[in-house]
This record gives structure tokens, C-alpha cells and sequence, in this order.
């Protein structure tokens, strides 16, 4: 008589346990560590999948063997990151994200940069390493700012091209939108004098140094955030597709304005953060896409960063 108490005991909690709906939601996307005395919060805008085996420049079944190894698969979900510094009294924001650019997975950064403890109106000023839209659409909502007090930077030869309407005419079909986007992203920040470009390694606020790094696009810059003797060089789109372009740093990408350039920049930098032990971050490595760049007998080894409790 006790067993069979305890057995319908044990049947009912089962049941009632197994009657609980999946939540079918994934965690608030912020992850935060700290960089000497520097505070980094990464903010996941989301993902996308891409069709990198059509994308990357080399036979599709390489890209699908490399992914395939990796327990991957194309379309890859692909992460988009910015990255939000608070030091020295200032709050800057590395991209912004794609807003409504790039369909429905994506445009989290301020709802992520509000759950992280955060306003819109604390930014001071936002950087943005290019003009495609997954960087620059998060900069407005309904054609308003949505960093109302923040100046944003962008490299003076992405702006001569992204916002110029004579390379809007002659672009091909499927490409104006890139160019349509910039522009509606920056007009409020040009009509209220809160848009500036630089061309050139240049210190600005919270210890980042822009670091022209052209080729992805015509001004693609990359940031290196600076604090005390820890640095963090936040790349860009240096790279889209670990499970590739860390053993073959050769292979470009579809998106890229200057093929050759873009290799060029992700080899030299690759060499660069390896040689130095130097913590990188890249928009479209996986959340939270932060970690290091070793060398091996392939060619270049992602690790991931610790995690860390804030002290």
C-alpha cells in the first residue's frame, strides 16, 4: 500500500512538471566584463542567417566541410554585436545595430542596452566602424534619433560614399538599398549637427583610438578601446565566419567593396592581436564575441574569453 502511495505521488509531480510550456525566449542579450577600469557591456542585436556557403569567395562545399566539423550548417546563424563603453565619465557606443535594415531577428541593441541598466539619452557619442545596415539602422526609429544626445563618428571616406546620391544612381539594383539605408540612418544626426567623420588614427572619448582599417568597405574602421595597460580592438567586419576565416584568413566575403584590401586588413590584424596577446572582439563572431587570437600550424586559433564576475 505505501508503494503504490509513493508511485502515484511520484506519477502526479511528473505530470504536473512535464505540464509546464517551453518559454521559448532566449536570455537578455548583454554580456559585461571589465577592462582595467573600463566597463564593456556586448549587446546582441540578434541574428540572421546567411547564406555563407553562397557568400564566402571559395568553392561552397570547403565552407560547408569547415562548418560541417564545427557541428554547423548553412545558412549559419550569424550574431551582430555592438559594444558599449563606460569610462572616464563618457558612455560610447560601437555600432548600433540594424534598427528595422535587416528583418525581424535583429535590431535589439537599445532594448539589450536598456535591460543592461542603460538609457538611449546616457550615450554620448557612438562610433561606427561602417555604413552597411546592420551597423548604422539602430541609429534611428521612425526617422528620429534614437540616441538623442549622442554624436556619432564614422570614417570620412565610408560617409563620401555611403551618403553620397551620385554613387546611389549608379549602383546596381540590388545594392541602393545599402546606400538608402546609410542615409536615412544618419539624416537626423546631420540635420541636428550631431554627425562627424574622421580619416585617420585619432584618439577619442573613453580611451578608443580609431583604426582606419578599409577594405570591407571604402572607410571601414576598427576600434581599440584602451585602459590602463588592458586593451580591447573591437575589429569590425574584419570577420564574418569563424569556422572559415580563422584557418584560411584569405577568404573573402560577398559583402566586401575591395576583396583584396579586406584580406590584406584581416591578416595583418590577425598577426597583430596573436603577437601581442591582445583581447578582440568582431561584430559577427558568436555572442558574446570576445576572446583571443592564437597562432597555430593551420593559420589562426579563435579563444574564447573567460567568463568573469564583475569585481
Amino acid at each position: 500500500m505505501k508503494f503504490t502511495l509513493l508511485a502515484l505521488t511520484l506519477a502526479f509531480s511528473t505530470s504536473a512538471f512535464a505540464a509546464a510550456e517551453a518559454v521559448k525566449s532566449q536570455a537578455p542579450g548583454f554580456y559585461r566584463f571589465m577592462l582595467g577600469s573600463s566597463e564593456i557591456t556586448v549587446l546582441n542585436d540578434g541574428t540572421v542567417d546567411l547564406p555563407v556557403d553562397k557568400l564566402l569567395q571559395q568553392p561552397p562545399e570547403k565552407t560547408l566541410a569547415a562548418l560541417a566539423q564545427r557541428h554547423q550548417r548553412a545558412p549559419l546563424e550569424t550574431s551582430v554585436n555592438a559594444y558599449l563603453v563606460n569610462a572616464d565619465g563618457k558612455l560610447v557606443l560601437i555600432d548600433a545595430g540594424a534598427g528595422s535594415l535587416f528583418g525581424p531577428t535583429l535590431g535589439n541593441v537599445a532594448k539589450n542596452l536598456a535591460l543592461a541598466g542603460y538609457t538611449p539619452e546616457q550615450v554620448d557619442e557612438i562610433y561606427i566602424s561602417h555604413m552597411h545596415p546592420d551597423h548604422v539602422g539602430g541609429l534611428t526609429r521612425d526617422g528620429q534619433m534614437v540616441y538623442p544626445n549622442a554624436t556619432v563618428y564614422a570614417d570620412a571616406a565610408d560617409a563620401a560614399y555611403w551618403l553620397n546620391d551620385a554613387e546611389l544612381a549608379k549602383a546596381p539594383d540590388d545594392k541602393k538599398g545599402f546606400f538608402q539605408g546609410a542615409m536615412a540612418s544618419l539624416k537626423p544626426y546631420q540635420a541636428a549637427n550631431h554627425f562627424k567623420t574622421i580619416s585617420d588614427k585619432t584618439s577619442l572619448a573613453a580611451g578608443v583610438v580609431a583604426q582606419p582599417s578599409h577594405g570591407h568597405t571604402p572607410g571601414h574602421m576598427s576600434y581599440e578601446v584602451r585602459s590602463g595597460d588592458a586593451s580591447l580592438l573591437v575589429l569590425g567586419d574584419i570577420i564574418h565566419v569563424a569556422a572559415v576565416q580563422f584557418d584560411h584568413p584569405e577568404v573573402t566575403i560577398g559583402f566586401d567593396s575591395d576583396a583584396n584590401a579586406a584580406k590584406a586588413q584581416r591578416i595583418s590584424l590577425f598577426k597583430s592581436a596573436a603577437s601581442k596577446g591582445q583581447l578582440v572582439a568582431a561584430t559577427h563572431l558568436q555572442f558574446p564575441s570576445v576572446g583571443y587570437i592564437n597562432t597555430d600550424a593551420k593559420g589562426f586559433r579563435w579563444v574564447p574569453m573567460n567568463y568573469q564576475r564583475l569585481k
